[in-house]
Formats: C-alpha cells, structure tokens, sequence
C-alpha cells in the first residue's frame, strides 16, 4: 500500500486558483470595468505617488473618464500638461484601457 503524501499547495486536479475563480466571475456578471474603476479609486496614491495624492480631493470614474478635483493649481497644470502619460499610467497599472480621459476640475 502505498501512502501517497500531497501537499497543500499543490493543486487538485479540476481545481482553479482562487484568481481565476474571480477573474471568471467578473467575467460572467459583466463587472470587469466597474472593479478596474474601483481598484484605481483605492489605489490612486499608489499609482500616482503620495504628493499628487494628498493633494486630490475628489476622484472619479464616468463613462472611461476620469475626473480628478485637485486642490493645488500648480499641480493641476502639471498634469493638464502631462495628461497623455497620465492615462497611459493608469492604463498599465490596470492592465487594460480603462481610462481614455482625464478631466480635470
């Protein structure tokens, strides 16, 4: 007889990693677009950096647009100049073209 040992970590055969099972149910219910435009909600200072982030004082996601209130002038000039990096950024930090704007107010 034979004591076969397995592992926790190792996977069962027609088991799916807990990724691929959300990823499937986004997929499924259509939600892909809205989580992408939560998730970069949460982690704008991540992807843009604690100075511009401390300085945003209201963001969201309409329609593939992202509206970014912010309250330093100068800041926001910076970034009407560099709005086509921006939505590059975003987009890479995504994963996918979630953002094809940015407005700023």
């Amino acid at each position: 007889m034979t004591n076969k040992y397995i592992s926790p970590t190792s996977r069962q055969p027609g088991t799916t990693t807990v990724k691929e099972a959300f990823d499937k149910l986004l997929q499924v219910y259509k939600l892909r677009g809205r989580f992408n435009e939560t998730y970069l909600e949460a982690f704008w200072g991540r992807m843009m950096g604690q100075t511009i982030a401390s300085r945003t004082t209201r963001l969201y996601v309409r329609d593939s647009v992202l509206y970014i209130e912010l309250s330093s002038a100068p800041l926001r000039n910076e970034l009407v100049n560099a709005k086509q990096k921006v939505i590059q950024l975003v987009n890479k930090e995504i994963g996918s073209e979630v953002i094809t704007d940015v407005i700023f107010i």
